[in-house]
């Protein structure tokens, strides 16, 4: 079924005037589903919860997001913030929604020159809150089937176990396939399981494809295979790699003023993932990093990993990672 993954950060009646909430944990699920069998078209909406207090609930949701949405409130550091994020993680589609608190105003014009200093030059600016009937119906116009011929890669962000069914893993099909039956490997525990059953959008499936989000009834695997962040490949698959030390490409993200440092920590968001490391080394662009546990990573891929610093202050994000090398 075709959907398209959208990150927004917007009011909670925006987010529920658009889709149904299914879920709610660091970040909420809001979906729209148009359509029945192979002509269903489904908006899936991520809203990630407390930011700017919290950044990580935002990075998990750009991970897996193909659209963007930010409800302009005001001008100010957050917004900002929130655009470099969306921007460094290569989401080119997205909409500014501008609705001032307490009747306040808002210069379209500002938010054109911010957007386009962060690099959000290709999003659609509205002046104000659209008729959601239409806007939603645009939306549906953007969902495209994705392509699902890569090398399965399924992330996962929340496991439980279930009576008489065992082992249960949520999650994002990041690219390929997967099937019903299909013998899997889970990392990092290195666990072989097979699929049991599968559900996309609370319907039975035999197959999840790339931007489904997936749950996977896993059997032959123990209770504790699983925790959030953990990946699931194909039986035999090498395309993750396990790493202590990288080599990392960086583009420096725009209003970023922190220049980053020998001994400095940072975090790198990936595949629903949150790594912490220690830069080891740096020259201009490239930086050395020891991770503080092995980690267990694709090397090749579309969209960028994200890096961060925590404690730097009104601008976290550092920028994109263009490449990823061993050392």
């Amino acid at each position: 079924m075709p959907v398209l993954n959208i990150a927004i950060l917007g009011s909670e009646e925006l987010c529920r005037s658009l889709g149904k909430l299914t879920d709610s944990r660091d970040v909420e699920s809001y979906v729209f589903k148009e359509g029945a069998g192979p002509d269903r078209r489904i908006l899936s909406f991520i809203r990630p919860l407390n930011f700017p207090e919290r950044i990580r609930p935002l990075l998990s949701a750009l991970n897996v997001a193909d659209y963007g949405i930010i409800e302009v409130n005001s001008i100010d550091a957050a917004l900002g913030e929130s655009m470099v994020a969306f921007s460094s993680s290569g989401i080119e589609r997205g909409d500014l929604i501008i609705n001032p608190k307490d009747g306040a105003w808002i210069d379209p014009d500002k938010v054109n020159l911010v957007k386009d200093q962060a690099g959000l030059s290709s999003w659609n600016v509205n002046h104000q809150v659209p008729d959601l009937n239409e806007y939603r119906s645009a939306l549906l116009g953007q969902v495209t089937k994705q392509n699902s011929e890569g090398e399965l890669l399924v992330s996962i962000d929340q496991h439980f176990v279930v009576k008489g069914i065992g082992l249960v893993g949520i999650g994002y099909v990041r690219s390929g396939m997967l099937e019903r039956h299909e013998n899997v490997r889970i990392y990092p525990k290195k666990a072989d399981g097979i699929v049991r059953s599968l559900q996309v959008m609370d319907d039975d499936v035999d197959r999840a494809l790339t931007g489904d989000r997936v749950g996977i009834a896993l059997r032959g695997v123990s209770d504790d295979s699983l925790d959030k962040g953990s990946q699931i490949v194909s039986e035999g698959s090498d395309l993750l790699t396990r790493s202590e030390r990288s080599r990392l490409s960086v583009a420096i993200s725009a209003f970023q003023s922190k220049t980053p440092k020998a001994g400095d920590i940072v975090h790198m968001s990936f595949d629903l993932q949150f790594f912490v490391g220690r830069i080891e080394s740096i020259e201009e662009y490239t930086m050395v990093v020891n991770w503080d546990r092995p980690i267990d990573l694709r090397t090749k891929f579309d969209k960028p990993p994200l890096l961060v610093q925590l404690d730097a202050g009104l601008m976290r994000i550092i920028g994109p990672v263009s490449n990823i090398h061993l050392v």
